[in-house]
């Protein structure tokens, strides 16, 4: 690609992940290299299926800070900077590389929201992308500085969740 936009991914409504997903499969079908990049997720305890498909496409995936003290109460705050900060030196190696013509990072607005990372970290990171690099950002709470930056930003509004009525989530559906 000649230049590759920056997408963000947010709100309280289900589908930001799945939608990242959605494009990286467009993106394989196309010929296209992908790299994703999911924080705060544990795919050994949560049996996400999303990263054995896109490992059999061709994606190329990484996990970092993958327990989140949400879930994990013996998780400190200094371990998820920490590691959080390695996701973000990663990405800048990957930049240094050229590898990928997309480079989805999910879940990192969590990590602003949550202040594991600083807005100007991300901003960075967003400014310093290659330029036929398509990067996409996924998580809740995107802030305005992060929107205002990419080309393409979806809200993902919550109407109605199963959730909330007591049913819990599926295998290939939720996860």
């Amino acid at each position: 690609m000649e230049k590759g936009l920056i997408q963000v991914y947010t709100g309280d409504g289900k589908g930001k992940t799945t939608a990242a997903i959605g494009l990286a499969v467009r993106a394989r079908g196309q010929g296209l290299s992908v790299g994703y990049i999911y924080f705060y997720k544990e795919p050994g305890a949560w049996d996400y299926g999303e990263i054995r498909v896109l490992e059999k496409l061709g994606v190329d995936t990484f996990g970092f800070a993958q327990k989140h003290p949400h879930f994990y109460k013996d998780v400190s705050f200094e371990e998820m900077r920490k590691e959080s900060l390695a996701g973000l030196e990663f990405i800048k190696k990957l930049y240094g590389e050229n590898k990928y013509d997309l480079l989805i990072l999910d879940e990192i607005n969590i990590s602003i929201r949550d202040g594991f990372l600083k807005e100007k970290e991300v901003l960075e990171i967003m400014e310093i992308k290659p330029e036929g690099l398509e990067l996409v950002l996924t998580g809740r709470g995107a802030t305005q500085k992060i929107t205002e930056k990419a080309e393409l930003v979806s809200r993902i509004e919550e109407i109605k969740h199963p959730y909330n009525t007591c049913i819990e989530r599926r295998k290939g559906i939720e996860y």
